[in-house]
């Protein structure tokens, strides 16, 4: 698993510089919200994933440390298949064959913007990608992007503990954790 990104608010769309500020400020009291939201039950997921394999018959190794992927050399080959990055010296370092890894790049809410202008209300959202590596032929074998937003059902603009928000946000992680899981469940 990659490093986890630290809980935010995104907000995609406020693209100059004055945009960026004025979405900030904007948002500025459900970002520093954001920012006390644990990632709940996330840290845990690769050894879920172990678990659920183990149960399988598979002899898995996890993984203590986060994987880093842009230390990683480039692939010398291309294609569909194939990764931007050579996998391969992590079958020797593990004594493994298959890497299955967990890369979660958003966790939060995020709220989409047309320069200055909000064009939706914010959402739980979680953004990431779910793959498993041949490390044999460095090929993928499975591939899976992750891309989960939840709506409040009713108001969100409720500082100081966003209820209506909080309550997508953690729908948000649930999802994201059943998606990333059910691969392995058999």
């Amino acid at each position: 698993m990659t490093a986890l990104p630290k809980v935010d608010t995104s907000l995609p769309g406020a693209g100059c510089l004055l945009c960026m500020a004025a979405a900030s400020l904007a948002n500025e009291k459900l970002t520093s919200y954001a920012h006390s939201l644990p990632a709940e039950g996330l840290p845990h997921l690769k050894n879920d994933v172990a678990d659920l394999l183990r149960k399988q018959g598979v002899n898995v190794v996890v993984i203590d440390e986060p994987l880093v992927v842009d230390k990683l050399p480039k692939a010398t080959a291309k294609g569909d298949d194939i990764p931007r990055k050579d996998y391969s010296s992590l079958r020797t370092k593990y004594s493994i064959d298959h890497l299955i890894v967990i890369d979660i790049q958003q966790i939060g809410f995020e709220r989409t913007y047309a320069d200055y202008f909000p064009t939706s209300d914010p959402k739980g959202a979680v953004t990431g990608v779910g793959y498993e590596v041949n490390l044999g032929t460095n090929t993928y074998e499975w591939y899976s992007p992750l891309s989960i937003r939840i709506s409040t059902d009713g108001k969100w603009d409720e500082p100081p503990m966003f209820p209506g928000l909080t309550n997508a946000y953690y729908q948000a992680l649930e999802t994201s954790k059943d998606d990333l899981l059910k691969p392995f469940r058999g």
